[in-house]
């Protein structure tokens, strides 16, 4: 198979993605509201407390990590919980397509739409926090984002695989996988 023809079939997984995205009001709140909430618990949280600058720093970065990975596993996930509701799985096993088509397609939308809420959350902790996430340099950035799409990667490959194997009861994963995350990373 041609190189076209492999990237073809990445970017279908992405577009199926964006088009099922774009129709359900509920993909809006998770890139504009829940991660505004998240951003805008934790930054009010610090200025009540009146802590240091290297603290506020600390925990904006973790709010904001934490924030970008649930948006951009969620995507991957997305790959079969929207069929698995939609009652159409079967196609998406019967398609011309590998499994690693759909999850790396899914992964480069995740990356898209997490990227969008990265440059949100930097924007506003910058405005309403005075917290310049860019101070470090690009380079750094780019090795934070490039390890929290990793990481996404891996939640939603693990997500899939426990659909695949418990059915639709499974499908709480998805949202409590990146919340466990939350639990032992030890940011809150």
């Amino acid at each position: 198979m041609s190189w076209q023809g492999e990237l073809n079939k990445y970017l279908a997984s992405a577009y199926k993605n964006w088009i099922i995205s774009k129709r359900n009001v509920f993909t809006l709140f998770e890139l504009f509201f829940w991660p505004m909430i998240s951003l805008l618990s934790i930054g009010l949280l610090t200025r009540f407390l009146k802590v240091d600058e290297s603290m506020v720093s600390f925990l904006l970065v973790g709010a904001i990590a934490l924030t970008i990975l649930q948006v951009a596993q969620i995507d991957v996930a997305y790959v079969l919980l929207f069929d698995m509701w939609s009652k159409s799985i079967k196609n998406t096993f019967i398609a011309p397509v590998n499994a690693y088509h759909l999850v790396y397609g899914a992964l480069l939308f995740g990356i898209m739409r997490g990227s969008v809420v990265f440059l949100i959350l930097v924007s506003v902790s910058r405005y309403l926090f005075g917290f310049d996430f860019l101070k470090g340099g690009i380079l750094p950035v780019l090795v934070f984002l490039a390890g929290i799409y990793a990481m996404a990667a891996v939640i939603g490959i693990i997500v899939c695989i426990s659909i695949l194997t418990f059915g639709q009861k499974a499908d709480v994963a998805a949202w409590s996988l990146s919340g466990l995350i939350l639990l032992v990373s030890g940011i809150y």
